[in-house]
């Protein structure tokens, strides 16, 4: 399901939710930012010194441990057993000036009944950061990140367990924003409300072309180009 700008995305479920999990990288900040490319980018750079491999063979590896193992840090780790300590200091040492507050997200997330959680396979220094630059790093009650989930990432079933049990999450009175439909799969299938962000059209899609769903599939209850929008039309029917 769409929604709509002037549409209310509300079911009698969101009245008993408690708990709000939203993922970071093009989820809270839209794809435009262009802040995945640069960690991406990153990536290949520490690979390749790693490696000593070329440009196009480093990136082809990346992106098949991405696909393989749910995160190129994660491949890195399974494959060569890594400092993923050194590896996240590395790739999130980028630019965020083009990221800036967005006063109506934080005035949706805000209004929200309950707790806001980050979940996010990148860092929790990446989120802190990121937010700060959003202006809503104080709406949240805490970030789950790659080190707290034991750098399981989503999709990974694991990942998900971790991060319930570490905030005594009740899947079915919680709700999940991401940009990535497989990382929804594990949420439905725990009784989790989930939503998919994604970006509006004709705007920058860093996703993988294997990401991208033409068609909502069956675990996603509902999909938004706008975060902001889709939480604020969703506060008003719950007032």
């Amino acid at each position: 399901m769409t929604l709509e700008a002037d549409k209310a995305p509300v079911q009698t479920s969101f009245a008993d939710i408690d708990t709000w999990v939203f993922d970071l990288d093009n989820t809270l900040y839209p794809p435009h930012c262009d802040l995945w490319p640069k960690i991406d980018d990153r990536m290949t750079v520490f690979m390749a010194d790693m490696l000593g491999l070329d440009g196009m063979s480093t990136r082809a590896l990346q992106k098949y441990y991405y696909r393989q193992h749910g995160t190129t840090l994660r491949g890195l780790i399974d494959e060569y057993d890594i400092d993923p300590t050194k590896f996240l200091q590395f790739v999130h040492d980028i630019d965020r000036t083009s990221v800036e507050p967005d006063l109506d997200l934080h005035a949706a997330i805000a209004a929200l009944p309950g707790r806001k959680l980050i979940f996010t396979n990148g860092s929790r220094e990446h989120a802190l950061r990121t937010s700060e630059r959003l202006g809503i790093e104080k709406l949240f009650d805490d970030v789950f990140d790659i080190a707290a989930a034991e750098f399981v990432p989503k999709p990974d079933a694991r990942a998900y367990d971790l991060f319930f049990a570490r905030h005594a999450i009740v899947p079915g009175r919680a709700v999940m924003f991401e940009d990535i439909a497989r990382n929804l799969i594990i949420p439905k299938q725990r009784e989790m409300t989930t939503i998919l962000v994604v970006p509006k059209a004709g705007d920058m899609d860093h996703r993988e072309g294997w990401e991208i769903v033409r068609d909502p599939p069956a675990h996603v209850d509902f999909v938004t180009d706008n975060l902001a929008v889709f939480l604020a039309a969703l506060v008003a029917e719950l007032a």
